[in-house]
């Protein structure tokens, strides 16, 4: 049996229907939290339903019984609102990540695949006069005055890169640093009891049944939800930010790729989750708006501290290693998505 956590969510949601739909027995443990969830879920019929906080050490420990391999889905997600949200997202994410930990050590459960995200990166890779670089966090100097584009120590401009998982992880909100704490903890797990652990590095991931109309969700949700109200989506700084935007079923087959993987015991190993094809905020925007017969979108200026400018990734060793590829291309992705149904707005 696989128990997936957050199973009820947007991305947790098409993992369970991908399972279910090659036949594997299904738990889903989910604290159906009133800032995701904006009614009750329609989780497929043969899904068994725990309600309840993975938090909660005991109501865990019972949920893991009979279970063989985790999913741990169940976070925190989106930039924040401001930094009164930290000890939401540590608690939900860190704290809720070691409790399960424990329990599944206590019930000998020794397989784990979670969901983490190209926001450990912080900054994506770059190349300049001096080779390949990682920018610092860009000024709020330069964003005022409309330069976005990081530049390196001597002001050269830099060209963005695909970014592997050997890349320096630099976190750079606390939604980022809950994140690689949740790998840290995970990687710890492994060697303590030599389990093995997967952490899949999710990029931009959009598609039907995405949350809609909240601070927290994606952006591709956010643009999606101004064209229904008739509004024009809001591109931020001048649009041009690259981004890898990958379909939730493309998420999902990644995650049972995991959950097939075998590895020595104590092996702990992170795979970046993207399509391999970079696109722009404003690209984006723009076929949102097109398939959904929406205004078109407005470039702003506006920016958000803790933003990265350009984050891309290399999905190379996850297609060497596992076998996996994507399936869904971004226009055709697109096309679905700006009619698909979203989840209903949160109150």
């Amino acid at each position: 049996m696989i128990l997936i956590t957050g199973g009820a969510g947007f991305i947790g949601g098409a993992i369970v229907a991908a399972a279910l739909q090659r036949g594997e027995t299904v738990r889903v443990l989910d604290s159906l939290r009133a800032d995701v969830h904006g009614g009750a879920p329609e989780l497929p019929t043969g899904v068994e339903f725990v309600r309840g906080d993975v938090r909660d050490a005991g109501v865990v420990a019972s949920t893991l019984e009979g279970v063989s391999v985790v999913c741990h889905q169940a976070a925190k997600v989106g930039l924040g609102v401001d930094f009164s949200d930290a000890p939401d997202y540590v608690g939900s994410n860190d704290l809720g990540t070691a409790t399960l930990l424990a329990a599944m050590t206590a019930a000998g459960v020794s397989r784990l695949v979670m969901a983490s995200s190209m926001v450990v990166y912080g900054e994506g890779a770059y190349s300049g006069v001096h080779g390949l670089t990682r920018p610092a966090p860009r000024l709020i100097s330069d964003l005022d005055a409309g330069r976005f584009d990081p530049l390196d120590a001597d002001g050269n401009p830099l060209v963005p890169e695909l970014i592997d998982e050997d890349a320096p992880l630099d976190p750079r909100n606390v939604y980022a640093a809950t994140k690689l704490s949740q790998e840290y903890l995970a990687s710890s797990w492994t060697r303590a009891t030599g389990g093995t652990a997967v952490a899949l590095r999710y990029h931009n991931v959009y598609g039907p049944g995405m949350p809609q109309n909240t601070p927290y969700a994606g952006v591709a949700s956010l643009f999606r939800s101004a064209v229904e109200r008739g509004e024009a989506p809001r591109v931020f700084e001048d649009g041009a930010q690259r981004r890898d935007f990958v379909h939730v079923r493309d998420i999902a087959s990644a995650n049972l790729a995991a959950l097939d993987w075998t590895a020595p015991p104590g092996t702990f190993r992170a795979f970046n989750v993207g399509s391999g094809i970079v696109h722009t905020i404003g690209e984006l925007a723009q076929q949102v708006s097109l398939h959904a017969g929406g205004r078109a979108p407005v470039t702003t200026g506006e920016y958000r501290l803790g933003d990265v400018r350009h984050i891309t990734a290399s999905s190379t060793r996850l297609r060497s290693e596992l076998g996996w590829m994507p399936a869904v291309s971004f226009d055709d992705g697109m096309r679905e998505f700006a009619t698909a149904p979203l989840r209903p707005a949160v109150r």
